[in-house]
This record gives C-alpha cells, sequence and structure tokens, in this order.
C-alpha cells in the first residue's frame, strides 16, 4: 500500500490519497494530527508526505507522535518521501499555517546509528530514535535554489562550495528541501 499524505489537490494514481478536508475528495478523510492511523502495523511500502509536515504538529508532542505513527505503518525498508518549504525561505514563513521547519537536522535525529554516534562524540543532540524506539535513515537529500541562485549555479557563475556557503549563510537560496528517508530494516545495536 502507498499513501499521499495532504493531497489537497494533487492526487496520485494508486495510493491512498489522505486529507482532513472533504471538498478536496481524499480517498480518506483523516486529521493527520489524529493518532492512530487506521493502518496496520507495517503495512505501508511508500509514504508521500509533500508540503504537510511542516504543517503538523504545532505541539512538539503531536509532532513526535506523527513521526512515531509514520514508523509504525511504514513496512521494514518503506520509504516516507518529504518535500517543504527551507526553512530559511520566504516559502516558508509566508504562509502561517507553516509551524515548524522540516530538513535534514531534524530527521537526523530519528535515526539509531546517528543517536549512537551523537552520544560517542559527546553531541548534545536529542536522540529521539531511541525515546521513541523508531529507526528512520536518511537516504537523500536534495534542495531546490531559488531561482537566481539557481541560474547562478546552473550558469557556473557559483561553484558547489560556494552555493553551501550560502545556503548555510543566507535566506532564500533554497526554496524547498525534500528527503527521503527509509525505515530500518533491522535494529542498530
Amino acid at each position: 500500500m502507498k499513501l499521499n499524505l495532504g493531497c489537497g489537490r494533487s492526487k496520485r494514481e494508486g495510493y491512498v490519497n489522505i486529507d482532513r478536508r472533504e471538498a478536496v475528495q481524499p480517498d480518506l478523510v483523516w486529521d493527520l494530527e489524529i493518532t492512530p492511523y487506521p493502518f496496520e502495523d507495517d503495512s505501508v511500502e511508500e509514504i508521500v508526505a509533500h508540503h504537510v509536515l511542516q504543517r503538523l504538529g504545532q505541539d512538539p508532542a503531536v509532532f513526535l507522535a506523527i513521526i512515531k505513527e509514520l514508523h509504525r505503518i511504514l513496512m521494514p525498508g518503506g520509504t516516507l518521501d518529504i518535500r517543504a518549504p527551507h526553512h530559511r525561505s520566504d516559502l516558508f514563513w509566508d504562509d502561517p499555517t507553516n509551524v515548524r521547519p522540516i530538513n535534514q537536522g531534524v530527521f537526523s535525529l530519528f535515526s539509531k546509528q546517528n543517536c549512537v554516534m551523537f552520544a560517542e562524540n559527546g553531541m548534545a543532540n536529542t536522540p529521539l530514535a531511541e525515546y521513541l524506539d523508531i529507526d528512520l535513515e536518511i537516504i537523500s537529500v536534495t534542495n531546490t535554489l531559488h531561482g537566481d541562485w539557481s541560474r547562478r549555479f546552473g550558469d557556473g557563475e557559483l561553484t558547489q562550495q560556494e552555493t553551501e556557503a550560502a545556503v548555510a549563510t543566507h535566506a532564500n537560496v533554497v526554496e524547498e528541501v525534500g528527503l527521503v528517508v527509509r525505515k530500518a530494516a533491522a535494529p542498530v545495536n
């Protein structure tokens, strides 16, 4: 089974399209902040969450319950395909329904392997994977550059290193972040 969370008008063929608004005629009307979801453990091979997770769980406990629930329903090896406005983009801040940043740093906390590495290196990162007993591995990260930054990088005016430095220090360089995370197939000890 495949799920398309917060589908709005962007329905996907072959997916269970889920939205809380009946007006968009999803396959399933469901408020994603209400857990548990009506799916069996380990029953979903792919979850698409494009421009939805940044709108969920203004209360951290609700957000963490959502992540734990996504982990519960994903089958081992199943993937979560996320897209969200970059937290340093006006696209994030201009929409009052966005309540939290979604990025690589946030999702690194849901990996048991990362939690071990954080502890071994004396890092103060919150070991959320351990607290929640979940294990999600980041398998890819994509940053979509804003128009002029994209053009300048594409035209060779900026090197990869210069672009990465700009992303780290400036607003409105990246408009969207994409993450694909996978539920670990076996526990990491």
